[in-house]
């Protein structure tokens, strides 16, 4: 995959609807400067709308070494202003890294935890969430999330348990493949979750047919994954400066726009990201400040991706 500090045009920077719809609902609008916020249906609570993904990238040893350059990531992270941090007990090391690195930055109290279970079995299921509440180095965990729909009616029944008991605020499901937007909804039909995480960019485009208007006719929150499609989408721009236009969404970047892209839908809650380096976070930052495409731009966004 090719370096994004190819496309990176004006520098990284720290501080600075679908297609149906012509225009932003008011709960869209941020003060000059900060972080776009958006509100979780279930309870009111605002998030900062960028997240931070740690598949593979935070599958690392846990060494000096290895984390100095994540912890300027999350370092970046949360004094830009962003709070949830997604991770999982299959993300190898992710867990234990993220955990190690909020103690290192002293930024426990900031984050946003969400995390997943992928056991079979509720006493497996248990087991994997006390492990993950240990290498998280927390005592609950904001939101834990059906993994890839594993065993999902015995694991959701576990995790309405915990969250009667307060280890867990909320509840969701993920998966990563359009080809399983169908048993999502199949599962949001009987189950009711906080939550859905879901693949949606400018590539994978599927969720704007039926899962993203049910989440929000359903007051469901969404954490997007897969915003750049593994980083594909940056091939497609490869040697190609930013288009004009893109100053008109105050875009720096081609992911500022394709985040931007994601953001201006208005049932999508925080888009999750993932980096290693700390300038991308920076610029990741910057697509959840300044101004959304309407539908207009969107499809404009597409188009250049095409």
């Amino acid at each position: 995959m090719p370096s994004r500090r190819q496309f990176i045009q004006r520098g990284a920077r720290l501080l600075g609807l679908a297609a149906t719809l012509p225009l932003l609902p008011r709960t869209f609008a941020q003060e000059p400067g900060s972080l776009l916020q958006r509100t979780i249906p279930a309870s009111g609570e605002a998030l900062p709308a960028i997240g931070l993904g740690t598949s593979r990238t935070f599958h690392v040893r846990l060494d000096d070494a290895s984390l100095a350059p994540l912890e300027q990531v999350m370092g970046t992270f949360i004094e830009g202003g962003g709070r949830l941090i997604d991770t999982a007990p299959s993300y190898g090391n992710a867990e234990a890294v993220t955990g190690a690195l909020l103690r290192r930055t002293g930024s426990q109290a900031r984050a946003f935890l969400a995390s997943k279970v992928s056991a079979h079995g509720r006493e497996r299921g248990l087991a994997q969430f006390a492990a993950s509440l240990r290498a998280l180095q927390s005592e609950r965990i904001d939101l834990m999330q059906v993994h890839n729909l594993q065993d999902t009616h015995t694991q959701l029944a576990l995790l309405r348990e915990l969250k009667a008991e307060g280890k867990v605020r909320y509840i969701g499901i993920t998966h990563y493949r359009e080809a399983a937007h169908d048993d999502l909804l199949a599962v949001l039909a009987k189950e009711p979750v906080d939550f859905v995480q879901l693949n949606y960019s400018v590539a994978e485009r599927n969720a704007e047919r039926r899962l993203l208007p049910y989440c929000a006719d359903r007051g469901i929150a969404t954490l997007i994954n897969r915003p750049f499609a593994r980083g594909q989408l940056f091939q497609r721009v490869r040697g190609r400066p930013l288009p004009d236009w893109a100053a008109d969404v105050d875009a720096d970047s081609w992911a500022q726009l394709l985040l931007k892209f994601i953001l201006a839908h208005p049932a999508v809650t925080v888009a999750i990201p993932a980096t290693s380096k700390a300038h991308y976070m920076a610029d990741n930052l910057g697509a959840g400040r300044g101004r959304l495409p309407d539908a207009a731009l969107r499809e404009r966004i597409a188009r250049a991706f095409a």
